[in-house]
């Protein structure tokens, strides 16, 4: 799948990426007032707004706590406290070292303060900010006193930055500590010394590892690459909570060893590599000795390139800064990594990403406020892939969980993927064998209704089958008590429908979760006129703790991802039809940006559920769907070829877990017995814009009818739920990036060419004829 999709359904965990808020308000320093704060005479010790500081025998311990926020994250005040606080401590003769702490549970720095980095407005001011970092870096590494990061929590971005400026570096052994240099996700590069810095630290071919995929590196593998000198076993419950004690005494642990350090009973860490061991020796060759250097390039930038089909400047420019420190000095490096900052972040993709960052901060928000009974007990009906998908995440996250099947076979499935999916996670250190078996205590199943009596919400995930879903919403309200919520994970069947058959059909809402549930990110919350806000909010805040990204649509024919998806496909059958071979399908949508190629992601989702869900939206939009015949999907399904799960599809798939996939000749005969003319060309940019226009114009009718809730939800819905590229941003970004006139003047023309399925939505017209209509302020 595609570089960095997969990189923020992994990280946007790592939502943290560069701080989880947004800063105005605050007085831009120019770089030459961080000059004179870098020189100016400091005072004694004293408490400021984001920095405080005091004095522990002879040592100045630095504790950062951003006021009305979970996570520090650098914003200009920070930075400029930070760097005054310095001062004080260099000029104070009773501290002989100084220790940098965060009085926040979990988090050391989160990173940078995004807002206000999209809030500078041209290449000149990015750059000062990268500078001004640099400063407060360079200022911590030149102190004359031992300076001393103590991590316990995120060290991300800018905050990691801090760290490496760093003499010293602690943490404590914990699965929540973890550093990392995600900036590349936002399509930005670490602009405070980070990728000087660390090449020189641990080698060019970690230090690339870490840029290149913005992926968080826990503590114990960060002090093997070097990255961290001493690391610290977290302490137990006690008086106080396990969290509370492993603060206190991760602070007495790392002001003792500032104090040694100071006083040289503890010699500071070499870090010199030498040329007499093996970790030395592929040290000086893969990062000081040219023609291994240059190899080592070489393969990052192919890997780079084969993933992102050049399409990220971000990784590129990585590379370029990393490499001009390497070969022309500090001074040039340095240089370089302020300018590449400033010009990505001025760049169409880098906004695209941040955007994201922010929708998905949106989306993370639960509207409707607090429920007034918080749903604590859950229960699944079906452990099929999908079931046992949402009883694991829910397990994960505390919630008690009953998982119901009809047959003992499919909950011994549903049973043993949980298992498997928690022992992966247990193989990954994200969680102890003892947190996996304990976790699995809380799940109870059954193949009777017993236990519901309790259930505070019901996920129904049986076949999509309007009786079926009927029958288990009646029978499920027989048992379950009055407040109880039915949450209907259905992908396509409208929800007022299902609500029809309930005696309370306020309480019913649809929760449309994503395959794989464990490593999808999106979950699409589905409301009907009929849904109380109670209903809404508590299926939010289940959903919020499942840990998914959360949007909320209106109910209707697909809702939103379906009815959007639904058009694109459509199109994918009437390209095959004209003799697009499947191979140059996927070429082109790839090229484009998708993760996966449109053909693939027909045998993905299953060709059956495309035929389902086309012949109940086609009853719904009629021709709008139109283009393909649907009798190509009957015919297709008829012989077997249901895609992936059966083995074929549009492709064979053969090999270790179907790996391995060849052209399907027989879906070919298929096709060309439904063989359609060719009326345009099947150049590059036309089968994408047939493709893509079709999916955006579709989003846009969502807007308009108002399914949507906004352009933001659309976007998220549509690159976390969909793939669509994430450095376009999503359908409406795209818009206002590719111009509403330019999009319109292409649909007419495919409407000329090929039909009324093209007939552009009302709202897309209307921005067309006026330029300062954008679906985004900037």
């Amino acid at each position: 799948t595609h570089y960095f999709l997969v990189l923020w359904r992994k990280g946007m965990a790592t939502t943290a990426i560069l701080g989880a808020r947004r800063t105005v308000g605050l007085h831009r320093w120019s770089l030459p007032t961080f000059r004179r704060l870098l020189s100016s005479s400091p005072g004694r010790l004293q408490d400021r707004k984001h920095v405080q500081c005091e004095l522990v025998k002879d040592v100045a311990v630095i504790r950062l706590n951003s006021p009305n926020s979970k996570v520090n994250v650098l914003s200009e005040e920070f930075s400029a406290e930070l760097i005054e606080t310095m001062q004080e401590v260099l000029a104070n003769k009773d501290a002989k070292s100084c220790v940098l702490l965060s009085s926040k549970q979990g988090c050391f720095i989160a990173g940078a303060d995004i807002g206000w980095l999209d809030s500078a407005g041209s290449i000149e001011e990015l750059k000062a900010i990268s500078l001004n970092g640099q400063a407060v870096m360079q200022k911590l590494q030149d102190s004359t006193k031992p300076v001393v990061a103590a991590i316990n929590g995120s060290c991300l971005g800018g905050g990691f930055e801090v760290a490496l400026g760093c003499h010293y570096r602690m943490a404590t052994k914990s699965p929540k500590t973890f550093v990392g240099l995600p900036e590349v996700l936002l399509g930005l590069l670490p602009g405070a010394g980070g990728t000087q810095r660390l090449p020189k630290l641990i080698g060019l071919p970690g230090a690339l590892d870490i840029a290149l995929t913005g992926k968080n590196v826990r503590a114990e593998k960060a002090k093997k690459l070097g990255i961290i000198d001493l690391l610290v076993d977290p302490l137990g419950p006690g008086i106080k909570s396990a969290e509370d004690r492993t603060m206190d005494y991760f602070e007495e642990v790392a002001i003792n060893t500032a104090s040694n350090l100071a006083s040289g009973s503890l010699p500071m860490p070499s870090r010199e590599y030498k040329w007499t061991n093996m970790k030395g020796l592929q040290y000086h060759l893969t990062t000081n000795q040219k023609h291994v250097r240059n190899y080592v390039m070489r393969q990052a930038r192919a890997m780079v390139m084969k993933q992102t089909n050049g399409l990220y400047p971000a990784p590129l420019m990585i590379m370029k800064v990393i490499r001009e420190g390497l070969e022309r000095g500090p001074i040039a490096g340095y240089e370089a990594e302020a300018q590449g900052f400033a010009e990505l972040g001025m760049t169409s993709e880098s906004k695209a990403l941040k955007s994201i960052f922010f929708g998905q901060t949106e989306c993370k928000k639960n509207r409707f406020g607090k429920p007034a009974k918080d749903p604590k007990s859950l229960a699944v009906l079906g452990a099929g892939l999908m079931g046992a998908g949402i009883a694991q995440v829910s397990l994960q996250k505390g919630y008690g969980v009953v998982l119901k099947d009809v047959a003992e076979d499919g909950l011994n499935r549903g049973y043993q993927q949980i298992y498997k999916g928690l022992s992966d996670r247990v193989r990954k250190r994200a969680m102890t064998s003892f947190e996996r078996d304990r976790t699995l205590s809380h799940l109870d199943t059954q193949l009777e209704y017993k236990g519901l009596q309790k259930a505070d919400m019901v996920i129904e995930a049986v076949f999509e089958d309007l009786r079926l879903k009927h029958s288990v919403l009646q029978e499920v309200e027989k048992v379950t008590p009055e407040h109880c919520v039915f949450a209907s994970n259905t992908s396509a069947l409208p929800i007022s429908q299902i609500a029809s058959a309930s005696s309370r059909p306020s309480q019913v809402i649809g929760m449309h979760y994503f395959s794989p549930v464990e490593k999808m990110p999106l979950l699409e919350i589905i409301t009907t006129p009929q849904t109380s806000k109670e209903t809404a909010a508590a299926a939010v805040s289940v959903g919020l703790k499942q840990g998914k990204t959360v949007i909320v649509v209106k109910d209707g024919p697909g809702f939103y991802t379906t009815r959007i998806l639904a058009p694109m496909l459509a199109e994918c059958i009437t390209l095959l039809q004209e003799g697009l071979t499947p191979q140059n399908l996927d070429k082109y949508s790839k090229a484009f940006g998708f993760p996966v190629g449109m053909a693939t992601l027909a045998d993905e989702v299953g060709i059956d559920v495309a035929y389902h869900v086309s012949q109940d939206l086609s009853k719904a939009f009629g021709e709008r769907l139109g283009g393909a015949d649907i009798n190509v999907l009957k015919e297709l399904v008829d012989n077997g070829f249901l895609g992936r799960k059966s083995g074929k599809g549009c492709y064979v798939y053969s090999g270790r877990k179907g790996k391995s996939k060849t052209v399907n000749t027989d879906a070919e005969a298929i096709l060309k017995k439904y063989r359609l003319p060719m009326k345009g060309s099947h150049d590059v940019e036309e089968v994408q814009m047939r493709l893509v226009s079709r999916f955006v114009n579709e989003a846009i009718l969502c807007l308009q009818e108002g399914i949507l809730n906004g352009p933001v939800e659309g976007n998220i819905g549509a690159i976390f739920g969909l793939g669509f590229p994430p450095f376009r941003g999503g359908p409406f970004r795209f818009v206002d990036t590719y111009g509403a006139r330019n999009l319109l003047d292409k649909i007419n023309q495919f409407r000329e060419r090929y039909g009324n399925q093209f007939d552009p939505a009302p709202m897309l017209v209307d921005y067309a004829k006026d330029p300062s209509k954008k679906f985004h302020r900037s």
